[in-house]
C-alpha cells in the first residue's frame, strides 16, 4: 500500500490520507470544495462541484492516474434539487470516459459542504 498526499489538494481534515494506492488501483478519500490552502469554496453547487474536481484531478495526478483511468465514483450531495447542475458540471469531467456512479443524498457533510465525491481509479503502469 502506498499513501498518496499532494500540496495541490486540501490536505485530510482528519485522521486518514488523500488517497491511497492498492494493487494498481487509487482510492481517493472524499473529496470536498476546500482549495487547497484549506479554503472553503463558497458560492453556488457548480462553483463548489468544480472545486471538488479540481481537488479530484490533483490526487489522481499524485497517484499516476487520471480521470480517463476512474472506475467507480461516489458522489455524496446535501440536496438532491441539485443533481441537475452536478450532472451537468461532472459531465464537463466525464464526457466521453464515464464510470460507474453512485450519488446519494446526506443529511449532512463535513464542514457543511453541499457535496463530496470520491473515486476509483486504475494506475498507469
Amino acid at each position: 500500500m502506498n499513501k498518496v498526499q499532494t500540496a495541490k489538494a486540501p490536505a485530510a481534515i482528519g485522521p486518514y490520507v488523500q488517497g491511497m494506492v492498492v494493487n494498481n488501483l487509487f482510492y481517493s478519500s472524499g473529496q470536498i470544495p476546500l482549495t487547497a490552502e484549506g479554503t472553503l469554496v463558497e458560492g453556488d453547487i457548480a462553483a463548489q462541484t468544480h472545486q471538488v474536481f479540481k481537488n479530484l484531478q490533483a490526487v489522481l495526478e499524485e497517484a499516476n492516474s487520471s480521470f480517463e483511468q476512474v472506475v467507480k465514483t461516489t458522489v455524496f450531495i446535501k440536496n438532491m434539487d441539485d443533481f441537475g447542475t452536478i450532472n451537468e458540471v461532472y459531465g464537463e469531467y466525464f464526457s466521453e470516459h464515464k464510470p460507474a456512479r453512485s450519488c446519494v443524498e446526506v443529511a449532512r457533510l463535513p464542514k457543511d459542504v453541499q457535496i463530496e465525491i470520491e473515486v476509483i481509479a486504475l494506475v498507469k503502469a
